[in-house]
């Protein structure tokens, strides 16, 4: 829903940033109502009595709270959200199908009619601002103004087009070795090193255990990290989107992601007084791709869209196959977490998710990557075409009839 409420193309950044950034802010929340709202009878026995209600359930109270919060964005999205499918908007027409964007230009704007090679649009952020129509469009438009398109609806338009499916393929990728992260990096901070005979005694990947560090500690780099995460989606990820633009940012945070796994269990090695330090280091390079390709993912996915009525099913693919991946992440980050205990490299599970990062890079270049040209109007009648000369883009052509009786 982001994508389609925001109307200008420059600001998608900075809205697609929101969604991360006030989940960010849910992450330190959430741990402090949990925190400090479980056993309210034995932190707070003043108010609690042990013998009520919050005694018999200690866990009630926070629940009770995350409820009422719930409760609230329901009441909110119902009283304040605009619908934003085309098609069931108040005042729409059942018989009008939205095959692009209201934004579309239906008009040639200054620079349309430049030579590809400069035209700099092409490399802008844009997403139905430039729309690439795969097939001539006629409409019918009568004296009383009504019309209708005589090509085939767009509810016959295949959604699930090759980009859509390879990205829809690259979220549930990410979405596996980012949740294995996730997973991991509070057990791996709380593992103690154990000194242990192993088959990786001889090899630099020999990291036996963790890094030993106290509950508080883990407590308060989990906070530091949501601070970091909050930084890269509020400063940098704007400021990265605009300066080298959606797909080149896209195939660096890809490329790169992979880092950030291979040297997470070296954190193990390092002296005491730089245990710290590195893990804050981890934690930004992390946090830096992470944050970055999420709203990456989620502007080329609108972007893939045929239609803005499409979104609906394509969003639903996309959180059925992160949903997918969620469910699979932890059990397979545990199992390989264990075997590298076994064999004294805890970093094991690290770089597995590392691997799948490596086949998300790979499968990068599998994404369809098609220039974006603006759509123009031309009818179909030589003596009301423009004088602007022709150019290779898509055309919608209108037929004016007459119904009735003719004069």
């Amino acid at each position: 829903m982001v994508g389609e409420l925001v109307k200008v193309p420059s600001h998608e950044p900075k809205a697609y940033a929101i969604m991360p950034f006030v989940w960010s802010v849910g992450t330190i929340l959430g741990p402090a109502i949990g925190g400090l709202l479980a056993s309210p009878a034995n932190n707070y026995p003043a108010a609690f009595s042990p013998r009520g209600l919050f005694g018999q359930f200690p866990y009630l109270l926070p629940n009770l709270v995350c409820s009422v919060l719930m409760l609230v964005s329901i009441l909110a999205g119902y009283l304040f959200l605009q619908e934003t499918h085309p098609d069931f908007q108040a005042g729409a027409d059942p018989n009008v199908h939205h095959t692009i964007a209201e934004q579309t230009h239906m008009i040639p704007a200054a620079g349309t009619n430049a030579d590809s090679a400069i035209d700099l649009r092409r490399d802008s952020y844009g997403t139905f601002n430039e729309v690439s129509l795969p097939r001539m469009e006629q409409w019918q438009v009568s004296p009383d103004g009504s019309s209708r398109p005589n090509s085939i609806s767009e509810k016959t338009q295949p959604w699930l087009t090759r980009k859509v499916a390879t990205l829809t393929i690259a979220l549930a990728l990410f979405t596996f070795h980012s949740m294995c992260y996730d997973h991991l990096l509070p057990i791996f901070f709380q593992d103690e090193s154990v000194n242990q005979v192993s088959v990786l005694a001889a090899s630099p990947v020999h990291i036996p255990g963790g890094l030993g560090l106290t509950v508080q500690t883990v407590g308060i780099i989990m906070a530091v990290n949501g601070v970091i995460a909050l930084f890269m989606q509020a400063v940098v990820f704007p400021i990265a989107a605009e300066w080298l633009a959606i797909w080149r940012l896209f195939i660096c945070v890809t490329i790169l992601h992979p880092v950030a796994y291979f040297i997470v269990p070296y954190l193990a090695l390092l002296p005491e007084n730089l245990v710290l330090p590195g893990v804050y280091f981890c934690l930004t390079v992390r946090n830096l791709f992470a944050i970055l390709v999420f709203p990456l993912l989620l502007i080329l996915r609108k972007q893939a869209s045929p239609s803005p009525s499409s979104l609906g099913r394509i969003n639903g693919l996309a959180a059925s196959a992160g949903a997918a991946s969620r469910s699979v992440a932890p059990p397979a980050a545990g199992l390989l977490y264990g075997w590298g205990s076994k064999i004294g490299f805890m970093g094991l599970a690290y770089w597995g998710a590392g691997a799948v990062a490596v086949v998300g890079a790979i499968q990068l270049w599998s994404i369809p990557r098609e220039k974006h040209e603006s759509t123009v109007i031309k009818s179909v009648l030589p003596c009301l075409e423009s004088s602007h000369p022709n150019t290779p883009a898509d055309t919608v052509d209108v037929v004016v009839v007459e119904t009735g009786n003719r004069v």
